[in-house]
């Protein structure tokens, strides 16, 4: 009797065993659900009055589909003047004529918010400096003085911008311009310490097919190209490919892109698609769509996606620009897919903490692992 139950009991465990192993084996060949479908290489945590959701709650919208993601302020602040705007208090540059000014206490709101979390969260973020004048001849200073105060917590600099519809005709001052060394010391800087380069700079002026109807090329094209080729040792990522509510790609745009990508000399740039501005353009028709995909099927390893979200205020508003893209992700094929949504973020990022750590252990007496 007791040796027909324990042969009984040994034929159970036997059985539950082999099925817990098949279990298994099914589990491991299925795609994990928790996956992220994309990483962020462009996302603003703030507004224009420097509001935002608390870095907790944004996590929260992100949840499995954002692996990780290039996290910042905006560096431009929306004056309030009651001479212009009464009681009508402006939250976005587009509200006001009032002028906008450059907000420098961005990058510390970022840092402590990045400080609060723990060490597996943090590893979700690569947050980025950007709230500096890039017409300073000190803007180096304030990076450098940013990376000092807060090491082991920046991977980059931007975004900043250089031209800018609606927005450079608002800051006071002198305007930003791809000729002032101002920009060239601040992109030999993030070349030395290996951070990585978020650069808005329209390629061309708004309107152009209006008011510059038979002009040979975009009016900054040839001023963007020469200050890619002076920086070979930069990585930079031209922000929403140079695009703008009035800056529409003009025809045959993505083979001038196409030459920029494929010249040797441009081996440090890489171009973002983030926007809904931007993916409006290319997801508007089906040519648009399969335009931008061989473009980047010729040049897998040179696109990122970014959101360009900024202070949203949930999880539908967050993953509207990637899910706006959705013709774009099944024309593309799956190789390339995951290149442009997840692994281009990962080598450019990886890249730049680590180099940036490196230049922080020699720079900063104490440094705080990322």
């Amino acid at each position: 009797m007791i040796g027909s139950l324990l042969a009984n009991w040994r034929e159970a465990r036997c059985a539950a065993a082999m099925v817990f192993l098949l279990f298994v084996g099914v589990a491991e060949a299925l795609p994990q659900n928790n996956d992220p479908e994309f990483n962020d290489s462009h996302f603003h945590l703030t507004n224009n009055i420097q509001e935002g959701p608390d870095i907790r709650e944004f996590l929260k919208m992100m949840g499995n589909r954002a692996g990780r993601v290039a996290i910042f302020g905006i560096p431009l602040q929306q004056e309030w003047s009651y001479r212009v705007d009464g009681d009508r208090a402006p939250t976005y540059y587009l509200h006001s004529d009032a002028p906008l000014y450059y907000y420098s206490f961005t990058d510390a709101w970022i840092a402590m918010a990045y400080r609060s979390l723990t060490k597996e969260q943090r590893a979700r973020f690569d947050p980025m400096i950007t709230g500096f004048n890039p017409a300073d001849m000190y803007a180096v200073d304030h990076i450098r003085r940013v990376l000092r105060t807060f090491p082991g917590v920046f991977s980059g600099i931007g975004e900043f911008t250089i031209h800018k519809e609606f927005v450079s005709a608002k800051i006071p001052g002198e305007v930003a311009s791809l000729q002032n060394p101002a920009l060239d010391r601040i992109l030999d800087f993030a070349g030395e310490v290996g951070l990585a380069v978020i650069l808005h700079c329209d390629v061309d002026i708004p309107l152009a097919k209006d008011v510059a109807m038979g002009a040979a090329e975009p009016a900054y094209l040839s001023e963007i190209k020469a200050v890619l080729k002076r920086h070979p040792q930069t990585t930079i990522i031209w922000a929403h490919i140079g695009l703008g509510r009035l800056v529409a790609p003009p025809e045959g745009y993505l083979s001038q892109i196409d030459g920029i990508l494929s010249d040797p000399d441009f081996s440090n740039v890489y171009v973002d698609i983030s926007w809904d501005v931007v993916a409006k353009y290319f997801v508007a028709s089906r040519e648009a769509t399969e335009n931008l995909a061989a473009a980047m099927q010729r040049h897998p390893g040179r696109f990122l996606f970014g959101t360009d979200g900024a202070a949203p205020v949930n999880e539908s508003k967050y993953l509207s620009v990637f899910n706006q893209y959705a013709p774009l992700w099944k024309t593309l094929d799956a190789e390339t897919s995951r290149k442009v949504r997840l692994e281009n973020y990962e080598r450019v990022f990886d890249e730049a903490r680590r180099r940036v750590r490196n230049w922080e252990r020699g720079h900063v007496a104490r440094v705080g692992a990322n």
